[in-house]
C-alpha cells in the first residue's frame, strides 16, 4: 500500500497538530462516506442550484463509472472565479504560527458540527511507482465540490483499488484535506487555503472554486513527488510518433493561457500519432527519466470552445459557464465565457484518444512557455544551468485589467518559477532537478506563445516550429553575441539588439529577472533562494547584450 493512513504502520509520519485536527472531523458522526463516483453524482445533481444539461449526455458515462444516461452538471459560483494565492498560508513559512492556526481549524471545525458532512476517496497518481491516497471532506451543499474533485482525481474502483494495493510503498501520509467553503473570518476577508506539507494535510476554508480543491490537492502530492525521486511538473507532456518509428516526446510549462493545453491536445493535421500524457499535472522519475500522470481528467478552459466543438463532447462537468434552450427543449452550455471569464469544464480521458498514464520514453525537449514581448518566438538554449535559470524566471506579462499601485511598471514582466505557484519545498530543489535532467541530453527552448514587440505569434506558428525541432530540421542559428541562445530565421520576427529601443527594452526585462532572483533571497525567510550561478548567467546575458554585433 503506498501511503500511510492508519496508526499501525507509520505512526510518527502523521503525527502533527495540524494533521490531527484535520482529520478528526473525518469520523465524526454527522459524517456520511460516499463509496462510489456514481453515488456522488446524484448528489451533485440533486444539489440547489445544479443545472443538469439535459441536452449533453456524458460520453460513456457508464465506462467512468457514472449511471446510463448521465448529463453534464453545470455549477456556477459568483463573483469569485478564480484561485487565490493571497489565502494560502503554509507551515515552515514565516510568520506562519501553528499555535494560532491550530486555534482557528478546530474553530471551524466545530463550525461544521451541526451540518451534514461528505467524505470521499481518491488517488493521486496514475501508476503503482506513484500513486497517494487523498481524501476530502466537504458540507452538505457543496456537492459538486465533491463530485468535481472524485472525477478530477481517479476514484477507487475495483482495478485501482487492487492497483493501489499492489504500489510503491512511500513513507508518507494519506492526503487529509477538511474544508468549509462558508467559513468567514474578520482576519482571512479572502478565505484561507492552509497547508502542512510535510504531514500532507491542509484545510480550504471560505473558498468555493473548485480550482482551489484541485490545486490543494496537487500541491500536496507535488511535495511528496519531490521528496521521493521525482520532478514535479505543472505542464502539459505528449509524445509524437515520426516518420521512420522515431519517437519525439516534449514537455510544456507555462502558466494559464499561455498556450499548455492547446499544445499538448494539437493533433497537428494528423501527421503524426500522437499520446497524451496529460496537459497539467505529472511527475518525472529523476533516476530513469519516466513520467505519470497524476490526474485520468482535464480540467481546462472553456473560453475558446464552443457548445458544438468536439472538445465539448467529452465535458463531463461545467463550472462558471451559461445555459439555454435548444430547438429540442432541452438545456445546453453558453460557453466561451459569455457569462464571466475563467469558465471551467472537466473533460474526460477520451478527448484524448491516445491517452497514457505513463510515458516510458525519455523527455527529448522542455519548452518554457513565456509572454516576454522582447523574446523572439522560439529560442533555443544550450546551457543546461541557464535553462534551469530562464526555467525559474518563467515570465508572462501583466493584463490590462490589473489595478497596479503607484510606481509599478506596467511593463515589467511577472514571474512563476516553472509555471508552478504550489510549491511548497524549497525552489533550489526544482532549480537543481531540472539542471540536471537539461544536464542529461534533454534539450531546453522557450516558446513566446504571446506577442514580439507588438507583433503577435499566432498558434500556428507557435506548432510549425514545435514541428521543425521534432523532425530535427536544421533551423537554429547563432542569435547575435550570445554563447548560450540561438533563434530560428522568421520572417518578421528577427531580433535586432542593434536597435537601440529593442536592445533597451531587452535588457530591461533581463534586469526584472534579476531583479526576481535577487528579491528570493530574502523573501520568506531565503526559502526559495537560488544560487549565485543563477545571476551571473543573467548578468552575462547583459553583457553580450550591450555589446551586439554590427548589423
Amino acid at each position: 500500500m503506498a501511503t500511510i493512513g492508519c496508526i499501525e504502520n507509520g505512526f510518527e509520519k502523521i503525527q502533527s497538530r495540524i494533521r490531527t485536527t484535520v482529520e478528526t472531523p473525518f469520523y465524526g458522526n454527522n459524517v456520511m462516506p460516499v463509496a462510489s463516483v456514481k453515488e456522488v453524482y446524484y448528489l451533485a445533481k440533486d444539489s440547489p442550484g445544479t443545472i443538469e444539461l439535459s441536452g449533453m449526455p456524458v460520453f460513456e458515462a457508464e465506462k467512468m463509472g457514472l449511471p446510463e444516461g448521465a448529463k453534464v452538471l453545470l455549477f456556477n459560483d459568483g463573483a469569485v472565479l478564480g484561485r487565490c494565492a493571497a489565502a494560502r498560508r503554509i507551515v515552515g513559512e514565516p510568520n506562519v504560527k501553528v499555535d494560532e492556526y491550530a486555534t482557528k481549524l478546530r474553530e471551524a471545525v466545530y463550525g461544521t458540527r451541526f451540518r451534514r458532512l461528505y467524505r470521499a476517496e481518491a488517488i493521486v497518481g496514475l501508476h503503482p511507482d506513484f500513486m497517494i491516497k487523498a481524501h476530502l471532506l466537504v458540507p452538505e451543499g457543496h456537492e459538486n465540490i465533491l463530485y468535481n474533485w472524485i472525477l478530477n482525481f481517479q476514484y477507487l474502483d475495483d482495478c485501482y483499488s487492487k492497483m493501489y494495493q499492489d504500489s510503491r510503498v512511500y513513507p508518507e501520509g494519506d492526503i487529509f484535506i477538511f474544508s468549509d467553503p462558508d467559513w468567514q473570518h474578520p482576519e482571512h476577508p479572502l478565505g484561507l487555503a492552509f497547508f502542512d506539507p510535510n504531514h500532507n494535510c491542509a484545510a480550504i476554508l471560505g473558498l468555493r472554486y473548485f480550482g482551489e480543491f484541485k490545486k490543494g490537492t496537487l500541491t500536496l502530492a507535488w511535495g511528496t513527488a519531490a521528496r521521493n525521486g521525482f520532478l514535479s511538473c505543472h505542464g502539459g507532456l505528449k509524445r509524437l510518433k515520426l516518420h521512420g518509428g522515431r519517437n519525439f516526446v516534449m514537455a510544456v510549462f507555462g502558466l494559464s493561457g499561455s498556450g499548455k493545453s492547446t499544445i499538448t491536445h494539437a493533433t497537428h493535421g494528423g501527421k503524426y500519432e500522437i499520446t497524451v500524457l496529460h496537459d497539467d499535472a505529472f511527475v518525472v522519475n529523476r533516476d530513469e527519466g519516466y513520467s505519470i500522470a497524476l490526474e485520468p481528467t482535464y480540467f481546462d478552459k472553456t473560453q475558446d470552445y464552443s457548445m458544438d466543438s468536439e472538445a465539448s463532447r467529452f465535458i463531463v462537468t461545467l463550472q462558471n459557464n451559461g445555459a439555454s434552450i435548444g430547438k429540442d427543449g432541452k438545456l445546453y452550455a453558453m460557453m466561451e465565457d459569455l457569462r464571466n471569464g475563467n469558465g471551467r469544464a472537466i473533460r474526460s480521458r477520451f478527448w484524448s484518444p491516445n491517452r497514457v498514464d505513463i510515458m516510458k520514453d525519455p523527455i527529448n525537449a522542455i519548452f518554457w512557455l513565456m509572454r516576454d514581448p522582447t523574446m523572439p518566438p522560439v529560442v533555443k538554449v544550450t546551457n543546461p544551468c541557464l535553462g534551469s535559470t530562464l526555467g525559474a524566471t518563467l515570465a508572462t506579462r501583466r493584463t490590462t485589467a490589473e489595478r497596479l499601485a503607484p510606481g509599478v511598471d506596467p511593463d515589467a514582466l511577472v514571474f512563476e518559477p516553472y509555471a508552478n505557484p504550489f510549491r511548497v519545498y524549497p525552489l533550489s530543489v526544482d532549480y537543481e532537478g531540472f539542471k540536471t535532467f537539461l544536464a542529461s541530453g534533454v534539450d531546453c527552448y522557450i516558446l513566446n506563445t504571446g506577442d514580439f514587440m507588438g507583433k503577435d505569434i499566432e498558434a500556428k506558428l507557435t506548432l510549425q516550429i514545435i514541428e521543425n525541432i521534432a523532425e530535427e530540421k536544421p533551423c537554429f542559428v547563432p542569435w547575435d553575441n550570445f554563447s548560450d541562445l540561438q533563434i530560428m530565421h522568421l520572417d518578421g520576427f528577427m531580433p535586432d539588439l542593434s536597435d537601440k529601443g529593442y536592445r533597451e527594452q531587452f535588457i530591461a526585462r533581463m534586469n526584472d529577472r534579476i531583479k526576481f532572483i535577487k528579491g528570493k533571497e530574502t523573501e520568506r525567510g531565503g526559502f526559495d533562494k537560488l544560487p549565485p550561478e543563477t545571476i551571473e548567467l543573467l548578468e552575462k546575458i547583459l553583457e553580450e547584450a550591450s555589446h551586439p554585433k554590427t548589423k
